[in-house]
């Protein structure tokens, strides 16, 4: 059964329990975003890395909820692993906006070939110039301009490996629940 089956399915019956191995899933992919929450792209701050990709991932291949977990637990830790240099407050805003972007990329997925490879622009767009403005409290226009870069890159890097990987996997038994 595929994963929107399954999903609709647990609307119909009122299921909102996580089964084992959807738990196991998101498990198995925030331990993925522990890895590359220590592969960093050098930037001012130090917390930019390669966790957002399997939250991405997953949001694509499993659903926006499932994603948004993944993706915010895993800036979380990449955030924790530098000793969160923005403050704790503003890296849970950062990971909740990324949470958002999981949910867009899944919104964009869902439109097709086409529609993944849109979202992925719109994804790294907005986890760039959106949460960027997260800085400012910190340490302003100077500290957003000088990040962007990395975090272009970053981005666009986590979005691109979620989308190829997930497009080598799809239609395969490993994305049935």
């Amino acid at each position: 059964m595929d994963t929107e089956n399954v999903e609709k399915e647990d609307l119909k019956s009122g299921n909102k329990k996580w089964s084992v191995k959807r738990v196991a899933i998101v498990a198995v992919f925030i331990a993925l975003s522990a890895v590359g929450a220590m592969i960093k792209i050098p930037s001012p701050i130090g917390s930019i890395g390669l966790d957002s990709c399997p939250g991405y991932f997953v949001a694509v291949a499993f659903g926006g909820v499932e994603g948004a977990l993944v993706i915010a637990i895993g800036h979380l830790l990449s955030a924790a692993v530098v000793g969160f240099p923005l403050t704790i407050p503003i890296h849970l805003g950062v990971a909740a906006s990324m949470a958002l972007w999981a949910f867009t990329i899944r919104f964009f997925s869902k439109k097709g070939h086409f529609g993944l490879w849109i979202g992925v622009v719109v994804a790294t767009l907005l986890n760039t110039f959106a949460t960027g403005l997260f800085f400012l409290p910190i340490g302003g226009w100077a500290m957003y301009i000088t990040t962007v870069p990395s975090l272009i890159v970053a981005s666009a890097v986590n979005t691109i490996l979620a989308a190829v990987a997930f497009q080598a996997v799809k239609g395969s038994k490993l994305l049935s629940k």
